[in-house]
């Protein structure tokens, strides 16, 4: 064998070996491509997909700065002021299913001040949460007594945030709603102490005008009450009338038999809004725990006024004048919503 063929057959050999290492050869995988956060503009701005499934999410909440004022308004130390912080996260899920949108809604709040930080076990709290598909709803909320009254701070119209279900139907122009209440007291409450309630809404809007009737029973009082709101808008603003008429006092409405109270919302500017207010009572309950013709007649009045100082940063400053105290009372405010 001369030279030459040792050399041809020591190339081929290695052109083999080398061959056959390289199909052995780990290849590394290519990595997988990032799955960036997608807008969801099915239900409105804010919200964004949850990566790897079909559910829009959006956050939320406030961080507002208040003074109360007013005679002994701080309990802890009986002074006529108090400054306190809130903050508020709120959470919104909504997925669109064969039985319509489940939506998905809590709201965690925690109140801060010189006076309650260092006393408070746990500061944080639900303020709402519940879930809602199509009509129905559940959970613990605010229900329609609060959600829907005059746009002041001032106004008595009632306030209830309880744990309940609730069917709302909602047309164009036409909107009714049932509710079931949990009303749960301590052990020793006279009649039961679990107990529940009913409500029943109706709202219309008729054009520029708006009405809502509302109607509440109390099974553990045995009383109820009613309440109608009207709003049309008027010139630069928003005209409001409500009344209510409770039996006697009850988880839903127990301030006076009688109310009336009125309010406008002035729109001055883009940026500022002016609400003055007046309520007038008729036979409220002087501790008796029924409302009788010779209870106390006294009326309310006051102003709000809102301003917006830049998109995000707004404040409120509103105060009036009982003429059941005879005191003044009123608030600053600087909220930060996003």
């Amino acid at each position: 064998m001369n030279i030459k063929s040792l050399l041809l057959g020591s190339a081929a050999a290695l052109a083999a070996v080398s061959g056959a290492q390289a199909a052995d050869a780990i290849v590394a995988a290519e990595p997988e491509p990032l799955e960036y956060v997608r807008v969801c503009d099915a239900f409105g701005t804010g919200y964004f997909y949850i990566p790897g499934t079909e559910t829009c999410l959006k956050i939320g909440g406030y961080i507002r700065f208040q003074v109360d004022i007013g005679d002994e308004v701080n309990d802890a130390n009986g002074g006529d002021w108090d400054a306190w912080t809130r903050g508020r996260l709120a959470v919104t899920s909504k997925t669109d299913t064969e039985l319509g949108t489940l939506t998905g809604f809590l709201a965690i709040h925690a109140e801060a001040s010189q006076d309650s930080t260092s006393s408070v076990d746990d500061p944080f709290y639900f303020d709402e949460v519940y879930l809602e598909l199509g009509g129905f709803k559940a959970g613990t909320y605010l229900n329609w007594w609060d959600a829907n009254d005059l746009p002041g701070e001032l106004d008595d119209l009632g306030s209830n945030r309880l744990t309940s279900i609730a069917y709302t139907y909602t047309g164009s122009a036409f909107t009714a709603g049932v509710q079931l209440d949990e009303l749960s007291f301590e052990p020793g409450v006279p009649n039961d102490s679990q107990n529940f309630g009913v409500e029943a809404v109706i709202q219309a809007a008729l054009g520029p005008a708006k009405i809502e009737v509302l109607g509440s029973y109390d099974n553990r009082s045995e009383d109820g009450a009613v309440r109608i709101i009207g709003s049309a808008d008027v010139g630069p603003g928003t005209f409001y009338l409500a009344g209510i008429w409770s039996s006697d006092p009850n988880v839903y409405y127990s301030s006076a038999e009688w109310t009336v109270a009125t309010a406008y919302a002035w729109n001055a500017t883009d940026k500022l809004q002016i609400i003055p207010e007046f309520q007038y009572f008729w036979n409220a309950d002087e501790g008796t725990g029924v409302f009788e013709s010779s209870g106390e007649d006294y009326w309310a009045a006051g102003a709000t006024i809102n301003y917006k100082i830049v998109d995000g940063l707004s404040s409120k400053f509103a105060v009036g004048y009982s003429d059941s105290s005879e005191d003044w009372a009123g608030i600053v405010r600087l909220q930060r919503d996003f």
